[in-house]
C-alpha cells in the first residue's frame, strides 16, 4: 500500500494525515498521541476510525494538525483517518457512517 495523503477538518482544526501499512503507530506534529493528548477521551477520538475498521494495528499514521482546540483537533483527526481508510478500502465506508449516525443520534437525544 501506498502512502495515502487526507485531510479532515472540525471547527478551525485542520488535519493532514498520512496513513501507511504498518504496526498501529500514531504520530501528531512529531509526537505520540498519547503524549499530544492527554485525556483517554481524545486517545478514543483519534483510534475511533481505526477501531470501528478493526484496523488498530494494521497502519501507522502521521499526522499535522494546527488551529482550534485539543478537541477539535483530535476530531479533524478522527475524520482525516476515517477517509483514508476508505480510499484504502471501499467496504470500510458503510461501518463508519453506520457508527457516525449512531453517536449523531445519542447527542441529539
Amino acid at each position: 500500500m501506498k502512502i495515502i495523503n487526507t485531510s479532515g477538518r472540525r471547527k478551525t482544526s485542520v488535519a493532514r494525515a498520512y496513513v501507511q501499512n504498518g504496526t498501529g503507530q500514531i504520530t501528531v506534529n512529531g509526537k505520540d498521541f498519547k503524549s499530544y493528548f492527554k485525556t483517554p477521551t481524545l486517545h478514543y477520538y483519534v483510534t475511533q476510525s481505526l477501531q470501528i475498521a478493526q484496523a488498530r494495528d494494521q497502519f501507522d499514521v502521521t499526522v499535522n494538525v494546527n488551529g482550534g482546540g485539543v478537541t477539535g483537533q483530535a476530531q479533524a483527526i478522527r475524520l482525516a483517518i476515517a477517509k483514508a481508510l476508505v480510499e484504502n478500502n471501499e467496504e470500510f465506508k458503510k461501518d463508519l457512517r453506520a457508527r457516525s449516525e449512531e453517536h449523531t443520534s445519542e447527542l441529539q437525544s
